[in-house]
């Protein structure tokens, strides 16, 4: 795995790129949702199932549950929260799908930290480069 400090780093980069979701998808309401609230959301999604995944992989647990819990709550919790209407939900969907490759493929290729999806291969820049 990686160095110790990759994986708040990663939390840290996948909460702004959540809550930039969150509020992108949300942005056309009148009554936009308060920020305390898109913050909790996002903290129990992205803290909360990055932990869940991180410990599960840590204690052996097979990999449906280590990717498959996070994921239901991704896709579960903030339609419920926030009270999706189906375009708004299509466009969440999307952008929660692509969110988590997105990120690893751009920490893989410019960093070379490929312990956030490590079942992509994607290599770094200085592999391609064969530095």
């Amino acid at each position: 795995m990686g160095s110790h400090w990759h994986f708040p780093v990663l939390i840290i980069v996948s909460l702004i790129a959540f809550v930039g979701v969150l509020r992108l998808v949300l942005h056309g309401r009148a009554n936009r949702p308060p920020t305390q609230t898109v913050l909790w959301v996002a903290a129990v999604v992205v803290v909360g199932g990055m932990s869940f995944a991180k410990l599960s992989t840590m204690a052996g647990m097979p990999v449906w549950v280590y990717y498959g819990v996070p994921a239901v709550l991704t896709w579960a919790l903030p339609p419920l929260v926030f009270r999706m209407r189906a375009p708004e939900f299509g466009q969440y969907l999307i952008l929660a799908v692509l969110m988590a490759p997105v990120i690893h493929v751009l920490f893989s290729f410019f960093l070379g930290w490929k312990e956030y999806m490590p079942f992509i291969p994607v290599p770094s820049l200085v592999e391609l480069l064969g530095l």
